[in-house]
């Protein structure tokens, strides 16, 4: 088969971004792959075609663009040049690469350049949601309908958890169920493993020789709850390193600063690259996603725990698809750090809890959430709506709509 990915983002900097570069290269395996981006780093067995966007804007905000803007302050104007430079990149991709089935991630605005390319080209497409779209759908009805329309026209959606499809369907009223079908993301096992020479470049970059580490990892917004790991940090019985940029990093700085905190590091993005990655998850003795919104999934949960790192993190959105009480991790109430000293520190002061826990979440990333598994679970889509060698696609199955 031949299939054409539409992503919204880079291909770093993002859950979603990390979902699309990695199911892209492990479907290449097997097909003829490309992906449209606003991107130029290529990405292993996948054709590229970067975009440049008339100003960089995403749904929450984006690590690589510091300055971006954000789709519900767009003027409607604004939202056109997005849509317009997207679209006739696409059309110039679909001319050139010729797919038989286009996988569209996000919502919008690719599910709209997918139905686009459905009507002029009768190419089938399916829809990943990831969750940090459905905010803004449900803020800023300018962007409900043409997303209504494009999931109707969807052969199939994939929430990336039973969260963010449960909170999708809220937002359309019902709509859509019967195509629904989870497809959480996944990880690259084989190169998400633990490394040791990793872990001692970390202690020599900051100074942690013998010292109990704990980690945190991702984008530097209200909605991860960074704050109330460094409210914690105080109290923790260790050195507490804190990966990513984004708007509240500076304030936490200076917080962090007001403490007269001594044991937490900013290291700040790191940049593109697994490897640059793996030697923190290694070194890590906790991980810890105080998030306090609904995180779709978090793959630099999943991430750490394919290094064997236990986690501590709070109920939320789709983060018990991949977390066990006790068994893999432990959770904290939301907005709560008295709860994250408590767990971190029950982790750190027991080594063989902390290796036993250890284990199990790489036991569990193997089982369920490894890109090999995730890529097959595509594939069987693929497969099902794909069109066929002599240019014609599978007929539309109309659904019956909720007014």
């Amino acid at each position: 088969m031949r299939i054409l990915y539409l992503q919204t983002f880079p291909f770093w900097g993002s859950g979603s971004g990390t979902y699309a570069r990695h199911l892209a290269s492990e479907v290449g395996r097997r097909h003829k792959v490309a992906i449209l981006a606003p991107d130029t780093r290529p990405i292993e067995r996948a054709k590229l075609y970067p975009v440049t966007l008339p100003f960089p804007v995403a749904f929450t905000g984006h690590p690589e663009w510091p300055d971006c803007r954000l789709y519900q302050n767009l003027t409607s104007e604004e939202i056109w040049e997005v849509y317009d430079t997207f679209l006739r990149a696409t059309i110039k991709a679909v001319e050139d690469f010729r797919p038989e089935i286009i996988h569209a991630h996000h919502a919008f605005p690719t599910a709209w350049l997918a139905a686009f390319i459905k009507d002029t080209y009768n190419i089938n497409y399916v829809v990943t949601i990831h969750g940090s779209e459905l905010p803004t759908l449900e803020r800023d009805r300018r962007y409900w309908q043409r997303t209504f329309d494009a999931m109707y026209r969807a052969k199939a959606i994939y929430p990336n958890s039973g969260y963010t499809r449960d909170w999708f369907l809220r937002i359309f009223k019902g709509n859509f169920r019967e195509k629904c079908k989870v497809i959480p993301g996944g990880v690259n096992i084989d190169k998400f493993v633990h490394s040791n020479s990793g872990a001692k470049e970390v202690d020599k970059s900051l100074n942690l020789h013998g010292k109990p580490v704990v980690v945190f990892a991702g984008k530097i917004t209200k909605y991860k709850g960074v704050e109330y790991l460094v409210g914690a940090a105080k109290n923790i019985h260790g050195e507490v390193v804190i990966l990513g940029d984004g708007p509240e990093r500076k304030s936490l700085e200076e917080k962090a600063k007001n403490m007269g905190l001594t044991n937490i590091h900013f290291v700040g993005h790191l940049g593109a690259g697994i490897k640059k990655l793996v030697p923190y998850y290694s070194r890590a003795d906790v991980f810890v996603a105080p998030s306090v919104w609904d995180e779709p999934l978090g793959l630099v949960i999943l991430e750490s725990m394919a290094c064997g790192t236990p986690v501590v993190v709070t109920r939320k959105g789709g983060i018990p698809l991949a977390v066990k009480e006790g068994y893999n991790g432990f959770f904290v109430r939301p907005r709560n750090s008295s709860e994250i000293v408590e767990k971190v520190n029950k982790l750190l002061d027991n080594p063989s809890l902390r290796n036993k826990m250890g284990q199990n979440s790489r036991k569990s990333v193997e089982e369920k959430f490894s890109w090999t598994t995730i890529g097959g679970q595509f594939e069987q889509g693929y497969g099902r709506y794909a069109k066929k060698p002599n240019g014609t696609a599978p007929p539309p199955q109309v659904p019956t709509v909720k007014k």
